[in-house]
């Protein structure tokens, strides 16, 4: 985990939940949490925080924490029988010692990176009888850029469908002055609609109100424009067609308990995901999918 200059340590938080803090040479970090995998932090190198956290998030398992970048798995939202967002955001990793060599060569050369592991229990099984191998990636390239590389398996003897979303929530200046680019044309499943099929009209996506979407069969980059901190985060992705955007805006904020009644204004959730057309895979299959986030200062 430790390479020219790059490093990973292990630490605690005040819960006794075990964290790997990654560090590239210039100073910018990531922090993971063992418990759901979840990143929690990714800063520059001059500090800044680029992911939002609730100030009322809870960090006590089995709650998933209200911010940073929780995993879906095996379910997105209330798209099947298990709890919300599926079970992987609520469940301890293990650190993995020994994974796979990944395909890529690029995958880890100068980077600080951390390899997890989820494997279902047997609570797990009950709810969703599918075995598994979950490994998880998550890395800080020398240029501060974050990525996360999952790899699931079927170890099972019967194929099984799943579905995956990275509900990353990133931080923002103000939700009336950020604007959404790659989302133009796309048709979207409009959660707050009973999932009714519409087609984006704008040439860009802007907040007035809630929004809950799916965007589907989108292009491979997405761009989330912030104009009042000068600043746009770059979204690209791999195995993952889908687009998830949302904010609750200030009604719905008032009835969640692990979020701010004024939070919304500081976030924007967009998701890479893999949502209308849920992943098969064979026995002794496997699936890829990456995300990897950047930010680009403007003048």
């Amino acid at each position: 985990m430790n390479h020219s200059g790059a490093a990973a340590e292990i630490t605690k938080d005040r819960n006794g939940i075990d964290h790997v803090l990654l560090r590239n040479p210039r100073g910018a970090s990531a922090r993971v949490s063992l418990h759901g995998g979840q990143v929690l932090s990714w800063r520059t190198d001059r500090g800044e925080e680029l992911l939002f956290t609730s100030s009322k998030a809870i960090f006590k398992p089995p709650h998933a924490v209200r911010g940073g970048i929780p995993i879906c798995f095996p379910q997105f939202g209330q798209r099947g029988s298990l709890e919300q967002h599926g079970f992987a955001r609520n469940r301890t990793w293990i650190i993995d010692d020994n994974p796979p060599p990944l395909k890529h060569p690029n995958d880890s050369s100068g980077k600080a990176y951390t390899d997890l592991l989820l494997k279902p229990s047997e609570d797990d099984l009950k709810i969703w009888p599918h075995n598994f191998e979950f490994r998880l990636r998550v890395s800080l390239t020398a240029d501060g850029n974050l990525s996360l590389i999952s790899r699931i398996r079927n170890i099972n003897c019967k194929p099984f469908n799943f579905s995956i979303a990275y509900h990353t929530y990133f931080s923002i200046s103000d939700i009336s002055e950020v604007r959404v680019e790659g989302l133009e044309t796309l048709d979207y499943l409009d959660n707050l609609c009973q999932r009714e099929r519409f087609t984006e009209q704008g040439d860009a996506l802007t907040f007035e109100s809630e929004v809950d979407r799916v965007y589907l069969g989108s292009r491979d980059i997405i761009a989330v424009f912030d104009h009042e901190r000068k600043r746009t985060f770059l979204i690209q992705k791999e195995g993952l067609p889908d687009v998830g955007v949302w904010n609750p805006w200030e009604k719905k904020s008032r009835t969640i308990v692990d979020f701010g009644d004024e939070e919304y204004k500081q976030m924007l959730c967009v998701n890479g995901a893999a949502v209308e057309k849920p992943i098969t895979l064979k026995p002794g299959e496997e699936w890829t999918g990456r995300l990897e986030l950047s930010v680009v200062l403007s003048s």
